[in-house]
């Protein structure tokens, strides 16, 4: 046997080893492959070896050992001449030339079982051979080698024990079949070999069923095949057919509708071998149900059922009807839904099995409970007498109709003709059904028809006035109206109203107007009843309107009004002020408003009433009355050109234009105050007071009071002399046409002087006590009244002592008006 190259490797790299085993502790040994009758050792190489001795000694028989030499440079060896399945002791010896040992080594190995020899190969199937071999002691399991002769094939199987098998292999093909026994040493030679060939393959058969009594059975040719052999046998039976044919298919017939049969084929080959078996098994189709009844059941959909006998073998059915429809089970009934009313069919039933199905079953007819009709309507060709009617349905025999009306009382018609009397009322709702009817029934639905009888007219009819132009229509509800329609009608025109409420308010009528109302109950379905009485309410009066305010009077206005409604109306008229209400009436468009105060402020309206009430407010207008006029006035001069003009508060007044108004000339003052500071005053003047108030909006009141003299007129040209008889002389000149009373006084740092002076004189002596004084002078009139003026203008001189005659004037200064 030759080295194969992962021997060679395993050599290679076991010598690898060795060396470096030997380096270090000298030579090994190990067995490389054993057979039966021999052993293959290899050891590592020695260095100054110049040859090998190897030594097996069987541990059973030691006296009987076997050797064998090699030379120096040999580091692989076998060993023959052994018994099979013995334990060996291998010794290896490294000796020099002359034999003596150099270094040894042990080690122990069993040979393989001895060779088994074929006692018989043969095959039962197309894929296997079975050898039949004789056993080897101590053989713990063997291996059955097989080998194409084209040696395009090899493979080696495994076996425990004989016989053993060999698969994998193909149909009708030679091979060549060798045995070796093995155990923990190794394996053992080939057996001499032996010639098999497998067997051809069983015929693959594939069956139908054409007929429930016939069973079709085909399959491809076999190759290598001359014969082929089929056994059928029915389930459950023990007798057997047995056919053989060279033909591939083959018709069994005369068999039970629905039962299984096996067919059992072989294909023999030329050499008379049977080759591999295949078994199928069939089932034939069932035979024809037979349809037992139909009943025609009503639920949530209009359903059949149909029944029939059981068949034999059958695994489920198939029923279906003349119009299409089907249904499937497994039992032997079954529903179709939904079906539709007033039909006439037939159905069939169909058995089905794996073989197929059955002849179908005779039809058997059937008839469904006829449709209700879908045009009923009820005819009312006079008030109170109504009849349902509809068309004629086929399949029907007989009607049943049912009248019911929506307080809960209800009636029904039986007839064969197509129409039914009934009594009916005003305001109600008649709900009709028709029910045909036939031996299969009749459907448990049926459309309703509704029909409402025109409402009826209510007879609590109030018409009330809520306002002036607005009237509240209130009934009671009335049977049979959805809705109402409510009128006003008038020579102008209509007014509407719809509503579903028995109430109904109709606003923005004409005012003064006479109204026709008519609640007219409508539904829906029928209308409305327009034969319900009317009702007649007019509204309250037109407003007037104030076309003029006139002032008669400090305290009385005149007022004219519209009268814009006809018949006997009467007319108030009202002024509303914050704290009085007057009023004054009239039918002819005018009255008079008296004692109005000033200063205030009203609201003037205009209402008209009739029997029927009154009307509303026409629009007002504002009735202002003059202002009031201040009762005082003070002037009281402030200089000689100005005066403080001060008065009391007035009612209504806003604003004031004061004037004091002479020959002379006036002046005039517009303040928002009580007071006034008026300039350009001629001093020595008699003036006339005028007082103006006027409101916000413009009104004015003219106020005359007495009469304001202004004072005298402070004098000019005022001068100090000294006098030879040591007095002083105050000289003056005065102004105006009225002479005046003057008072001098002078003011000094030693004395104080003070003189009067007669009307028309224009000077003043006084005699000083020392002199070269400084002297404040003041000249000042005295009026009417006796009191002097105030506000005239001072002057400080300074008088030497005698030796001048004119004192010298130091300053001029206007005095305090205090």
């Amino acid at each position: 046997m030759g080295t194969t190259p992962l021997q060679t490797l395993k050599l290679l790299l076991l010598l690898t080893f060795t060396g470096i085993c030997a380096a270090q502790n000298g030579i090994t040994v190990s067995v490389f492959t054993v057979t039966s009758r021999s052993m293959t050792v290899q050891w590592s190489g020695h260095s100054g070896a110049s040859s090998y001795k190897i030594t097996a000694t069987p541990k059973t028989f030691p006296s009987l050992p076997v050797f064998a030499q090699f030379s120096g440079n040999t580091v692989m060896g076998s060993v023959s001449s052994l018994s099979p399945n013995t334990m060996y002791a291998i010794q290896l010896e490294a000796m020099d030339s002359a034999l003596n040992v150099l270094s040894s080594a042990t080690t122990m190995e069993t040979t393989a079982p001895d060779i088994p020899s074929i006692q018989k190969a043969y095959s039962k199937h197309s894929d296997s051979i079975t050898v039949e071999f004789t056993t080897s002691v101590g053989a713990t399991s063997y291996i059955l080698r097989a080998e194409s002769k084209t040696g395009d094939f090899f493979l080696e199987t495994d076996v425990p024990s004989s016989p053993g098998t060999v698969v994998q292999l193909q149909p009708y093909t030679d091979y060549i079949l060798s045995v070796m026994s093995v155990n923990s040493g190794g394996r053992s030679q080939p057996s001499y070999p032996t010639e098999a060939r497998t067997v051809v393959t069983a015929p693959q058969m594939n069956t139908t069923s054409p007929s429930n009594n016939t069973i079709l059975v085909t399959w491809p040719p076999v190759e290598h095949a001359v014969l082929y052999s089929l056994v059928i046998i029915r389930e459950g039976s023990s007798t057997r057919v047995k056919l053989n044919t060279t033909d591939t298919s083959v018709t069994f017939d005369g068999l039970e509708a629905g039962t299984t049969y096996c067919i059992k084929g072989t294909a023999w080959d030329s050499e008379g071998q049977t080759g591999d078996d295949f078994t199928v098994c069939q089932i034939t189709r069932p035979s024809s149900p037979d349809v037992t009844s139909i009943e025609v059941i009503q639920g949530r959909a209009l359903q059949i059922t149909i029944y029939w006998a059981y068949v034999q073998g059958a695994a489920h059915y198939l029923a279906w009807t003349s119009n299409g429809q089907n249904c499937s089970t497994e039992g032997t009934f079954c529903y179709i839904i939904p079906q539709e009313c007033g039909q006439n069919h037939t159905v069939s039933v169909v058995a089905y099995n794996e073989a197929g199905p059955s002849n179908p079953s005779q039809p058997t007819s059937y008839i469904t409970y006829p449709c209700p009709p879908e045009n009923v309507w009820v005819e009312e060709p006079t008030a109170g007498n109504c009849s349902v009617a509809w068309e004629e349905v086929p399949l029907a025999e007989y009607y049943i109709t049912f009248i019911k009306r929506d307080d809960g009382i209800e009636k029904t018609c039986n007839t064969t003709t197509a129409r039914c009397p009934f009594s009916c009322m005003c305001g109600y709702t008649y709900l009709t059904s028709v029910f045909p009817y036939n031996q299969a029934g009749t459907y448990l639905f049926a459309k309703v028809r509704n029909y409402t009888t025109i409402p009826c007219c209510p007879q609590d009819v109030t018409v009330m006035l809520v306002s002036t132009e607005t009237l509240e229509i209130m009934w009671s509800p009335v049977k049979g109206a959805e809705v109402y329609e409510t009128t006003a009608v008038e020579t102008g025109g209509i007014v509407h109203c719809n509503d579903t409420s028995p109430v109904c308010t109709l606003s923005d009528l004409s005012c003064n107007t006479a109204y026709s109302v008519t609640v007219t109950p409508c539904s829906e379905l029928r209308g409305c009843n327009r034969t319900c009485a009317p009702h007649t309410k007019e509204t309250a009066p037109c407003a007037p309107e104030i076309l003029d305010i006139t002032q008669t009077s400090s305290s009385a206005y005149k007022v004219l009004i519209t009268t814009p409604n006809s018949g006997s109306a009467n007319y108030n008229v009202s002024a509303a002020g914050p704290r009085s209400t007057l009023t004054c009436q009239t039918r002819n468009g005018s009255c008079e408003l008296t004692q109005l105060p000033c200063g205030a402020s009203y609201e003037v309206t205009a209402v008209a009433s009739t029997a029927v009430g009154r009307s509303l407010p026409g629009f007002s207008k504002t009735l202002e009355t003059g202002p009031c006029c201040p009762l005082y006035v003070n002037v009281t001069q402030v200089t000689q050109a100005m005066t403080n003009v001060t008065w009391s508060s007035s009612s209504g007044a806003r604003s004031f234009v004061t004037t004091l108004k002479s020959p002379r000339g006036e002046a005039k003052c517009h303040t928002l105050d009580t007071h006034c500071l008026m300039g350009c005053i001629t001093c020595g003047t008699n003036y006339s007071v005028n007082l103006a108030a006027i409101s916000s909006t413009g009104h004015q009141s003219q106020c005359t009071y007495s009469g304001f003299s202004s004072s005298a007129c402070c004098p000019t040209g005022v001068k100090l002399y000294r006098r030879t008889n040591n007095s002083l002389r105050v000289y003056w000149r005065s102004l105006g046409p009225q002479a005046y009373k003057h008072i001098v006084e002078l003011y000094g740092t030693g004395a104080n002087y003070t003189c009067i002076a007669t009307e028309g004189s224009m000077y003043c002596d006084i005699q000083e006590d020392t002199c070269g004084d400084v002297y404040t002078v003041v000249v000042a009139p005295v009026g009417q009244n006796g009191i002097k003026v105030t506000f005239c203008l001072t002057r400080t001189y300074s008088v030497p002592c005698p030796g001048s005659n004119a004192g010298m004037i130091i300053s001029r200064r206007r005095r305090s008006a205090q």
